[in-house]
């Protein structure tokens, strides 16, 4: 079976998750390790999702190998199945592979198939945020070794449509980074467009000189709701974000 990723590293922040009126719940299968929040405890739905998402992404990927690997935008292909042409759109809006986008995507599948079952969810998923909400949320920023982390929050009000929060690091996490970015969080309605665009962004900086051109570059790609940048004690911003303190 093809994997996506490696097995996730213990995720201290999660404790920091939590909503008034939302059950909390972890759902693991394989690689894939989501922290939702929901009405109810909605597991075994989640499980499900997972499995049924999974399963069709690995036997694409079975068949088309270059898409686990590639650091480019893989070709369009109408014949993917949906989380896969998910990935193939966002890698190629931000420039980077599709699996760029797995996290997010993921996170965002589950998330909208869970609002048969509650009217409000959150998914997390490796530090990629899937969100349908009725009323306003803060996301704390973790940057890692940065005096910043965990001091600074984004602003998230209440909207009729979905939002997604996905940050990339070169300095935290399993995930392939290009740069040296402590965090580069990108906030758009699409949630694997974000997760993509984060990677791209982080990509982009390999130092706090690095963060006006990088912030500069992703306020070029459509869709973006807004992105901000962290490298030690030095954070831009770019977009339609409300910064709050933490």
């Amino acid at each position: 079976m093809a994997k996506l990723g490696p097995r996730p590293q213990p995720r201290t922040y999660r404790t920091r998750m939590g909503r008034e009126g939302l059950v909390g719940f972890r759902v693991e299968v394989k690689e894939t390790d989501l922290m939702v929040l929901a009405q109810r405890d909605l597991s075994a739905e989640a499980r499900g999702l997972i499995i049924q998402e999974r399963q069709q992404l690995e036997a694409y990927i079975r068949q088309h190998p270059d898409f686990l690997t590639t650091l480019a935008p893989y070709p369009p292909d109408p014949y993917a199945p949906p989380l896969g042409r998910d990935m193939l759109r966002a890698g190629a809006a931000a420039g980077v592979g599709p699996m760029a986008a797995v996290a997010g995507a993921i996170a965002a599948r589950v998330g909208q198939a869970l609002l048969a079952y509650t009217d409000e969810v959150i998914v997390e998923n490796g530090g990629d945020i899937f969100m349908h909400l009725h009323r306003p949320a803060t996301v704390s920023l973790y940057a890692g070794r940065s005096p910043l982390s965990n001091k600074v929050g984004l602003k998230i009000p209440a909207q009729p449509e979905t939002w997604g929060v996905c940050t990339s690091s070169g300095t935290v996490g399993h995930s392939l980074s290009l740069g040296q970015a402590d965090a580069a969080c990108v906030v758009a309605a699409d949630t694997a467009l974000a997760d993509a665009c984060a990677t791209a962004l982080g990509n982009r900086v390999t130092g706090p000189a690095d963060i006006n051109d990088a912030l500069d570059w992703i306020g070029g790609i459509p869709g973006l709701t807004g992105a901000l940048v962290v490298v030690g004690e030095h954070l831009g911003a770019w977009g339609r974000i409300e910064l709050v303190p933490l």
